[in-house]
């Protein structure tokens, strides 16, 4: 994604402001996160941290929030919750349907950006948006400006990886063109989901890699050097001692990313950085839950079993009531 430092008009601003895919903490991150929380876990063999589970039961947002509630409020609230878990009704909640659930809280922030990206950028609320509609609402200046000052101003403004609206321009018509897996010009809802967050799909995924690449490869040798790589995360004033991470970042460069010890990353090691192995984190923190909880031990969770250990799934405070929950979604 991009972050673009605009001069040309204030309704240039404005339009490309909400149009243009904003570069945020995890994309500057480069390393696709498949995990649940950033907190451990088991911190070490006897201890269980009951915090992650918060977090990949209600997400980062919502577990800071009902740490807020009493442990009362957290109960009922939990119960609001189970019933929605419970899609068949039937009184029981199932490690699949506990894995459907935990899926979608760790996608939220995802479903909520494609909703303002979409409506952004679709506010006729069709069933596809063309390139053509896409390109003359984010680019379309440049088809309105004078060539010769356009050509000059499109060569100086860059944004944050040196990229000038022309190879922005040419980058995401790429990224389109893998987006539209049914090659009609036009991307769904579903399609432009990977738009504008590839790591979310599998198919996008390679063209992440290339992106990259791009954005390292400050030479265009079609690799990345020790330097490149600390480069993109670490820029240092002249005179300044270098940071102890830094230290670390070049260590892991040299013993874990440069695979076959040439001082460079190529394409496939590249992607072994930045893409994990797969491994099914909500599945597995669901039969967590279910195992800790399932008091009776059927493989499925009642919703007594679950307000019996409210403690495993939710945080509550005892003498804060905090802010009352404001979502409404649909699961």
């Amino acid at each position: 994604m991009f972050r673009i430092t605009l001069t040309l008009t204030s309704l240039l601003l404005a339009v490309l402001a909400t149009a243009i895919p904003k570069q945020d903490e995890k994309d500057a991150k480069r390393i696709i996160e498949n995990d649940l929380s950033h907190k451990e876990h088991y911190p070490n063999e006897e201890a269980h941290n009951v915090e992650y589970d918060h977090e990949a039961f209600l997400g980062p947002d919502e577990a800071k929030s009902f740490d807020q509630l009493s442990p009362e409020e957290s109960r009922k609230r939990l119960g609001v919750i189970y019933d929605k878990i419970d899609k068949d009704q039937d009184g029981f909640v199932t490690p699949e349907e506990l894995r459907g659930w935990i899926t979608y809280t760790q996608k939220r922030y995802v479903i909520d950006d494609v909703e303002r990206q979409w409506k952004a950028h679709n506010p006729e609320n069709k069933d596809a948006i063309t390139w053509q509609e896409y390109r003359k609402l984010v680019y379309g200046f440049m088809d309105d400006t004078d060539p010769s000052a356009l050509e000059k101003q499109a060569d100086v403004e860059q944004d944050d990886n040196g990229f000038s609206y022309k190879e922005m321009l040419k980058r995401d018509r790429r990224r389109w063109s893998v987006a539209d897996q049914d090659q009609d010009e036009a991307l769904t809802k579903d399609e432009f989901t990977g738009f504008i967050h590839p790591e979310e799909a599998g198919h996008m995924r390679e063209l992440i890699v290339i992106e990259t690449m791009e954005d390292i490869d400050k030479d265009k040798d079609g690799k990345i050097s020790i330097d490149e790589y600390i480069g993109d995360m670490y820029r240092g004033s002249p005179g300044e001692e270098e940071p102890e991470w830094v230290k670390s970042e070049k260590d892991q460069f040299v013993r874990f990313r440069d695979k076959d010890a040439d001082g460079f990353m190529d394409k496939e090691e590249v992607k072994g950085w930045i893409i994990p192995p797969e491994f099914d984190h909500a599945e597995a923190e669901a039969r967590h839950l279910v195992y800790d909880a399932d008091s009776d031990k059927d493989g499925k969770l009642t919703k007594s079993e679950v307000l019996d250990k409210y403690d495993l799934f939710v945080g509550s405070q005892a003498t804060d009531f905090g802010e009352a929950l404001t979502r409404h979604d649909e699961f």
